[in-house]
């Protein structure tokens, strides 16, 4: 009998043990996916900034129906944001503005598909619309 519960017992131990691995799993995966749908969120923030950028007139601090003051520097996205970056992660112009268009960065704090990179979004701006493109999960 002895021998028995012992079985039990670590046969128990086991699958605790397993639950907790799976549990665990579950929450970093949770945790990336919802990391991807922030930074998600604020690039479109970014790029609705940008749209207003361009269509405020340059004696108000806009672009006068341009992206080009837009640089893919610290000075290019101070005009969108203050804080390039949050909780959620780091925001910069990838591509520098032209006349027509922008392309700007979001990189996150996790790395959901366990690549060795954090997720990475990119959205692609024009004066009347975008695109949002996963480039990393």
């Amino acid at each position: 009998m002895g021998q028995q519960q012992l079985l039990l017992i670590v046969l128990s131990v086991i699958i605790v043990g397993l639950a907790v691995v799976v549990g665990l799993n579950m929450h970093n995966d949770r945790m990336a996916a919802d990391n991807l749908d922030a930074i998600t969120s604020d690039l479109i923030n970014l790029a609705s900034r940008a749209q207003q950028h361009y269509r405020r007139p340059t004696s108000m601090g806009g672009g006068g129906s341009s992206f080009a003051l837009l640089t893919a520097d610290e000075a290019g996205i101070a005009y969108l944001t203050t804080r390039p970056d949050n909780e959620n992660g780091t925001f910069s112009i990838s591509v520098a503005g032209t006349d027509s268009t922008v392309s700007i960065q979001a990189v996150g704090t996790e790395d959901g598909d366990g690549d060795g990179v954090n997720c990475t979004v990119t959205a692609q701006v024009w004066a009347d619309s975008l695109a949002v493109e996963v480039n990393n999960r």
